[in-house]
């Protein structure tokens, strides 16, 4: 174990962010680096617990005890295998997970948790630093071909993992570029796409083939497809976004938020000769729903130099503490505050949209709005509380019910479950042999680590499939959820 009284001796501390008036001028990352012995004695806070629930919040199967306890001892090395050993990103989860491990710490029981996900950052990038990543090529090959479609997370791990037992494994992104929402939907100030490259380079030296601006059931049949390889992986994500049917829709001005984020990210990397084509400079900007990617819309539009932004939420605003229906070691509902929510803007809570407003010009205007209350399950309006906000620019942020129903899945002949997603067996196989699904595609929208899970998982049925045996590693389950009451 780590320090057997660092709990007792330290806080928890987190790194500082960037002061706001100067991060808000650039597209940066906005966190800064924490002193090596600061983070050490973050580390030496891990306790000798007996059971580890930090494993249970995470489906990873982080080994988080064990790297803690070598980077409290400087022993940097074996810290990075012992989180390479279940992770294949860290440098990703590091900066873009919502950390569930953290929110099952034991040592937040009754104090603040470990930083569990800061020391799983400054680990790898410290390997990454010191050329402790390398290419890890196969001693051998098997002679079968994969294709794996979708560069998300999922897509990624479950890609690296099937390269490294010896299979050549081609991945196919109908975007220009590898990455998938990695590239286009976080914002540069949450992660920096250089780190993206840095790890697909690893990967092509691994042997990993990439073939962007490929949109299979397009450009590439199911026929072909199926013809070319032995095994495919479908790693394509829960796209299809949540809608808001109300009056007014048909208003230019409203956007969804993954057709607003890539714009911002282009502009972030000075890939645009001319003004992004959704701009919220000078604009009044209104962001639908209260979550993550909300934020990422916020902290856009903040850098873009939007006059005001407002971000509404119909559920009632979270308590400050962990509400007792949502005990340890369960991720809980609390308020948080991201680096978006410093910079600027007003969050509203239990507010309910009616219809957007127009100028009688095709424009939109305004928003109108009520207040709610919540009722046996239920939102009711409360009366006398009707207005309107003005607004140049809406950004609906309310989620996505699973994957776009398109010509690969109808040329596959793949069924669905009663929630939309890909239906798969207890192989993650789907209704036609040889097609596997990973990730939000089969799960439903969820967190990159349990994409990053599903992958290896996936991976792990790919090669039993066509070897009869594997030595990959299979974290969870088709049907593994999260710690919930």
């Amino acid at each position: 174990m780590a320090d057997p009284r660092g709990f007792l001796r330290s806080g928890r501390e987190t790194p500082r962010r960037r002061p706001v008036d100067v991060r808000i001028r650039d597209w940066r990352e906005v966190y800064e680096e924490q002193e090596f012995g600061a983070l050490q004695k973050q580390a030496g806070r891990c306790m000798d617990c007996g059971i580890p629930f930090c494993h249970q919040g995470c489906p990873l199967g982080n080994l988080i005890p064990e790297w803690n306890d070598l980077i409290w001892r400087n022993q940097k090395s074996d810290a990075i295998d012992r989180l390479h050993a279940t992770n294949n990103f860290p440098e990703f989860t590091g900066r873009l997970c919502p950390a569930p491990c953290e929110t099952a710490c034991v040592l937040g029981i009754n104090q603040d948790p470990v930083t569990i996900k800061q020391v799983e950052l400054r680990t790898i990038e410290e390997a990454f630093a010191t050329g402790n990543v390398r290419p890890q090529q196969p001693d051998r090959m098997t002679g079968k071909t994969i294709a794996v479609i979708g560069s998300g997370p999922a897509g990624l791990a479950a890609a690296q993992q099937l390269t490294r037992a010896g299979h050549t494994v081609v991945v196919y992104e109908r975007a220009p570029k590898i990455g998938g929402l990695l590239r286009y939907g976080i914002p540069e100030f949450k992660m920096e796409k250089a780190i993206l490259d840095r790890r697909l380079n690893q990967m092509q030296r691994e042997g990993t083939r990439f073939r962007a601006g490929v949109e299979v059931g397009v450009d590439l049949t199911a026929a072909e497809l199926k013809s070319k390889y032995d095994a495919v992986v479908l790693a394509v994500g829960a796209t299809q976004w949540r809608d808001l049917p109300i009056p007014g829709r048909e208003l230019h001005g409203i956007y969804q938020a993954m057709e607003y984020l890539p714009w911002g990210n282009k502009q972030a990397l000075g890939e645009l000769d001319q003004e992004p084509e959704i701009n919220a400079a000078g604009k009044k900007v209104i962001i639908l729903g209260g979550g993550d990617t909300g934020a990422d819309c916020l902290g856009t539009a903040i850098r873009q130099g939007a006059s005001s932004i407002t971000q509404i939420e119909i559920m009632p605003r979270p308590t400050e503490e962990r509400p007792s229906s949502q005990p340890w070691p369960t991720y809980p509902m609390v308020y948080r505050v991201s680096s978006a929510h410093e910079e600027a803007g007003d969050r509203l809570y239990s507010i309910s949209t009616e219809s957007f407003v127009g100028d009688g010009q095709g424009n939109l205007k305004a928003l109108a709005i009520v207040e709610t209350v919540l009722v046996d399950g239920k939102f009711e309006k409360v009366p006398g509380t009707e207005r309107e906000l003005e607004a140049d620019l809406v950004f609906l942020a309310m989620g996505f019910t699973g994957p776009e129903k398109n010509r690969l899945t109808s040329e596959l002949e793949l069924e669905l479950d009663p929630r939309g997603n890909i239906k798969r067996d207890e192989n993650f196989m789907t209704s036609s042999e040889g097609i596997f699904v990973c990730g939000d595609a089969g799960r439903g929208q969820s967190l990159i680590v349990w994409a990053i899970a599903e992958g290896r998982s996936a991976a792990a049925a790919v090669d039993q499939f066509l070897m009869g045996r594997t030595q990959l590693p299979s974290p969870i389950e088709p049907t593994s959820r999260p710690l919930t009451v």
